[in-house]
């Protein structure tokens, strides 16, 4: 299985770090998920690779559809239970239709900035955006009632990023704000308008998966 592979085109700029505060909410809640499991780096799973990764869109809130700007974690920075600023690139544009993206920070951006792209061009009032891998969530995604992506569909990939986009037409994701990733083993995103919100939405979600076990 491959993990944290970048699979689209990445024009990629040496830059400086954002400011660090403008990471304050989204550093805490990728350490709560880092600490849960949900992110992370493990022997045993996904042949030792990282995995999940956060993200948060940056002014101009007013760009157009493929230059919504985001910072998203690093490619395998998984394995780290802290960030700070040295571990999260800027998204600066995204085409799903050329498989392309720009960025520019301390770090290259996550396999899965595609698909973040995306999901925040699908609606403005999405400004936070987490990807973590949760058995739990996953294998119980359609008993829940949670949109789940094409499992043909492999993650980091132009067609990803459409089933995305296809979720937002069919399906009551927005309004649950939680989809799974079919032909991505164990993958499961959340949204909302605050780290906080896309948060809440997970652990309940989590909780949800519990109960349904039990």
């Amino acid at each position: 299985m491959e993990e944290g592979v970048i699979k689209f085109d990445l024009q990629y700029t040496v830059a400086g770090p954002v400011p660090g505060g403008t990471l304050s909410e989204l550093n805490a809640w990728r350490r709560i998920l880092w600490q849960l499991g949900l992110i992370g780096q493990e022997p045993g799973r996904y042949v030792g690779c990282g995995f999940g990764n956060v993200s948060q869109r940056i002014p101009p809130l007013d760009a157009p559809a493929g230059k919504r700007q985001f910072l998203i974690s690093g490619t395998q920075t998984g394995g780290l239970e802290m960030l700070d600023a040295a571990h999260y690139a800027v998204i600066e544009t995204y085409d799903p239709q050329t498989n392309r993206v720009t960025a520019r920070g301390p770090v290259k951006p996550s396999s899965e900035s595609l698909t973040h792209g995306m999901i925040y061009d699908l609606d403005t009032n999405i400004h936070a955006i987490l990807h973590v891998h949760s058995p739990h969530i996953w294998q119980q995604a359609r008993t829940m009632n949670i949109p789940v992506t094409d499992t043909s569909v492999p993650y980091g990939t132009p067609e990803m990023a459409q089933e995305a986009g296809r979720l937002f037409r069919e399906t009551d994701v927005l309004h649950k704000g939680i989809f799974s990733m079919g032909g991505h083993e164990d993958g499961i995103v959340t949204f909302g308008t605050t780290p906080g919100e896309a948060g809440s939405i997970l652990l309940q979600a989590l909780a949800r998966s519990y109960a349904v076990c039990s």
